[in-house]
């Protein structure tokens, strides 16, 4: 009886490392770090443009854990945003040339 207890314990704790190991927050801190940088640079096209698709590619695996995911998919709002901003500054300032 104790050998199955052995097994089923040591399944668990290896299934719990994978969790935590998928679950690291790091990646979606960096995305949402990113995309704040990128929406106050965002006035600026190119940097904008960037930082913009920086902050979503990194916040696209960062949203896979479960912990992380809204700060993730705030980052991804953010980059999304970023980008549009500055596709609005770049057509703005080819209109008034």
């Amino acid at each position: 009886m104790s050998n199955k207890s052995e097994v089923a314990d040591r399944l668990l704790t290896d299934a719990r490392k994978r969790t935590a190991k998928a679950e690291n927050p790091t990646l979606a801190k960096a995305a949402l770090v990113v995309g704040i940088i990128a929406v106050l640079v965002s006035w600026i096209s190119l940097a904008g443009w960037v930082f913009g698709a920086t902050a979503i590619g990194l916040a696209v695996p960062g949203a896979r854990g479960t912990t992380v995911k809204r700060r993730a998919m705030i980052a991804i709002g953010l980059g999304w945003a970023a980008l549009v901003i500055a596709t609005f500054f770049f057509t703005l300032n080819l209109a008034l040339r």
